[in-house]
């Protein structure tokens, strides 16, 4: 055998020696993919299967919608709107992949040219690093391994990215990752992050909108709008270039999107407040289904109306808040010592503000300068604002030098600001009193708006559901229904005289302490006169009118058994009122309120379902046609000419019924009314009982509330006349049974016997009062054969 030529060999190394250089570096290249091969094989069987991709079941938080389409909560860890890829719209697919992965539709799985192209870029002094893994190497990572930058973990992903593209098309690829892929605050998946950063479905997103989002993938956490606007308007710019590059969009539109203005959404902004109804909708499924309600994809259809919700939501902050603005000033919620040296005020502010509880309508500032003439506060988005002259009227007593500790408004000082009608800021402080308000459709008992108290964050507890309290006033007109039904019509004359004090020393009084003498039952309730109620209720029975209330769904038992019945001294809640008031509403017809309408899976399928509305037939009814018609007679008149007159005036139109309610000292306060096609009732008060103020009453603090929603719902509605029902006609224009047309009701009570006898009867003309003209939405007799 010939013996190699060693000197030969090195001879040509000595002039040659790039080509031993090459064949060596190409011997440890061969070498190391031989490995690596090996490697492979060995790993390649220990792959997990691919059933998480192939059978694709993403987690799906449970979803909460108003009738009308529009979300209202989300209950789950991740936030995520699933779409198939049919319903991704293509711009946002193409600024994708133009940013992620420009060869996705040309590549195995493993993309040799992004590759190389990333290892120059990184290599490249001053070249904007790159990552090598292709969208489907993201998915292979997303779903089976973890974020760990090792070699082990990189050839892994590469074998799995290979695998899924010999199992699933390109488009199934891709619609795994964009449903899948974490973009920052709680979004999974591109529809939900739609809704996060832009409050709007995938589809109504501008194209700049659509590079925003696709831009944050790479971190999500860094370069979100909502944490970094201006990083993620930078990686946006990004996005645009490579979309311009790679043909997606023109030059134009590269412009025209480049220059447009995002508006992000922040965090607290919610497109519809109703969060107590959520957290029933949350309960029911809980109950349910248990732990999988928040993973399944559960989505809840609730009868909510968004506009109307929103509306009343609006009408009940502005409400309670301004009765806050009646009550004295409370002092700052706390006190921070910032020292004297004002160069760190920003940084401070910061540290102090972060874990404070902000609101949209009541911002936490923390002052940084103050005088009797002004005050300098910092918000916690860091922006600064100044309170002067009306805007500190409130405050003043916090603004003297000998002010109490307790009240003092100084530097350090963490306090609520809020935007003033006329603009600028004023001061504000957290309200104590509670609210609650519902309406709901008198013809099916839908419920169209819901809010269970001021800030849900603070008090879960449902004012409007779960508050047993004291209905006063607003309870006198189905006691006055069931005085109809014993011969007692609107024009029966009762003493409105103080009450004879007896042994048990009960001494009811009227609201304003005056007392009118024999007045007509019509007038009565406008006047909302107490004596008289207590008059008509001794008259006709204490147990009488106790049941007969039942018939509106009222619990009986929850209703005293002595005169006290009259003053509204039992307990409801505002939905058991407004349930009660929707039968005055349609003429005498009990509804069944509904608040969830349907349940279903994330595929669709029906698992609850309501009973659809039933027509209003005999079988529903609970009071007479004509009982129904006579008593919203006389709620429209509380609301022309009595305690109410507000409403009339406010809204512009005759067709409004209702009535205050105030308790003892103004502990609750209620106003309870409807137009034909909506009722609604509010209620403002405390959760521990107390007096809402010498000056509150249901017409000052909860008919405002009643107004600002009504003066919404009720636009373009047009006037509703209420035709008289058979058995009622109108006589010197006051309504009465056909069988009292000409006499034979009872006339009147107590006004011989101020302990309450009732006197014969005689002819309508004989009624003590004289008659207010018909209102005009009822119709008269005459003109309706």
């Amino acid at each position: 055998m010939r013996k190699p030529d060693v000197s030969a060999l090195l001879g040509l190394m000595h002039r040659r020696p790039w080509l031993f250089a090459g064949v060596s570096l190409g011997g440890l290249a061969l070498a190391g993919a031989l490995l690596l091969g090996i490697w492979a094989a060995l790993l390649y069987p220990m792959l997990p299967d691919l059933d998480k991709v192939t059978d694709y079941q993403p987690r799906q938080p449970l979803q909460v919608f108003t009738r009308d389409g529009v979300e209202i909560a989300q209950f789950g860890s991740e936030r995520r709107v699933f779409l198939p890829i049919e319903r991704i719209p293509k711009m946002m697919q193409d600024a994708l992949i133009a940013v992620e992965d420009a060869r996705f539709r040309e590549h195995g799985g493993v993309d040799p040219i992004g590759i190389v192209r990333a290892f120059v870029a990184n290599i490249t002094p001053g070249g904007m690093r790159q990552g090598a893994s292709t969208i489907t190497q993201q998915v292979a990572r997303n779903f089976f391994l973890s974020s760990k930058r090792t070699l082990d973990r990189k050839i892994r992903e590469a074998m799995l990215a290979m695998k899924i593209e010999q199992q699933l098309s390109k488009d199934q690829i891709l619609e795994l990752y964009m449903n899948q892929i974490y973009l920052g605050h709680r979004a999974y998946g591109f529809g939900a992050a739609a809704q996060v950063y832009f409050g709007k479905p995938l589809d109504q997103l501008s194209i700049a909108e659509d590079a925003m989002l696709a831009g944050l993938p790479q971190n999500p956490g860094y370069a979100n709008p909502i944490t970094n606007f201006d990083r993620a308007v930078a990686r946006q710019h990004v996005v645009l270039g490579r979309m311009l590059a790679t043909g997606v969009i023109t030059q134009a539109q590269y412009d025209e999107a480049k220059a447009q203005k995002l508006v992000i959404r922040s965090e607290n902004q919610v497109a519809v407040h109703a969060e107590h109804v959520a957290e029933m909708a949350r309960q029911i499924v809980y109950q349910r289904f248990g732990e999988q309600a928040y993973s399944d994809g559960f989505k809840v259809t609730t009868s909510l109306m968004a506009a109307d919700q929103q509306a009343a939501w609006a009408a009940l902050r502005r409400g309670v808040l301004d009765h806050e603005r009646r009550q004295a000033w409370r002092g700052p919620e706390d006190q921070e010592d910032l020292g004297d040296d004002t160069s760190d005020d920003e940084d401070q502010a910061a540290q102090i503000l972060k874990d404070q509880r902000d609101d949209e309508d009541l911002r936490v500032a923390l002052v940084l300068q103050a005088s009797p003439s002004q005050v300098v506060a910092v918000l916690a988005t860091g922006e600064k604002v100044t309170l002067s002259g009306e805007g500190l009227r409130w405050a003043r007593s916090g603004l003297s030098p000998k002010a109490p500790d307790n009240l003092a408004l100084r530097r350090g000082s963490v306090i609520r600001v809020m935007k003033a009608d006329k603009g600028g800021w004023t001061i504000a402080q957290w309200p104590q009193a509670q609210s609650a308000f519902v309406s709901l459709d008198p013809g099916t008992g839908r419920v169209r708006a819901l809010v269970g108290g001021f800030d849900f964050t603070r008090q879960q507890f449902n004012h409007a559901t779960q508050a047993w309290r004291q209905p006063g006033s607003s309870f006198k007109p189905f006691l006055y229904s069931a005085a109809l039904e014993h011969g007692v019509q609107p024009a029966t004359v009762v003493n409105d005289a103080p009450w004879p004090v007896g042994p048990d020393g009960w001494n009811p009084q009227n609201d304003n302490g005056q007392y009118d003498g024999p007045i007509s039952l019509r007038r009565a309730l406008a006047k909302s006169k107490n004596l008289v109620s207590i008059r008509l209720v001794q008259y006709i029975g204490v147990d009488t009118a106790r049941q007969w209330t039942g018939r509106f769904g009222f619990d009986v038992n929850r209703q005293p058994d002595n005169l006290t019945l009259a003053l509204g001294a039992g307990s409801t809640t505002p939905m058991q009122l407004a349930t009660a008031y929707a039968a005055l509403a349609n003429g005498g017809y009990k509804v069944d309120p509904v608040v969830i309408e349907r349940i279903t899976d994330a595929q669709g399928k029906v698992v609850f379902q309501a009973p659809p509305p039933v027509p209003l037939t005999e079988a529903q009814r609970i009071i007479p046609a004509r009982n129904a018609f006579v008593i919203d007679s006389l709620l429209n008149e509380v609301t022309r000419s009595g305690t109410a007159a507000r409403a009339q005036a406010t809204l512009k139109r005759p067709d409004v019924y209702g009535k205050t309610g105030t308790t003892n000292d103004a502990v609750d306060a209620w106003f309870a009314g409807f137009q034909p096609s909506v009722v609604a009732v509010v209620w403002m008060g405390y959760d521990d009982p107390r007096s809402l103020g010498s000056h509150e009453s249901g017409g000052g603090a909860s008919l405002p509330i009643w107004l600002g929603y009504m003066s919404q719902v009720l636009r373009n509605v047009p006037v509703h006349t209420i035709d008289p029902p058979e058995g009622v006609q109108e006589v010197n224009g006051e309504w009465y049974y056909n069988e009292y047309a000409e006499g034979g009701y009872v006339t009147q009570i107590g006004v011989d016997d101020a302990a309450g006898a009732a006197s014969g009867a005689s002819a309508p003309e004989g009624a003590s009062a004289p008659l207010s003209p018909l209102p005009a939405p009822f119709a008269s007799a005459a003109s309706h054969p």
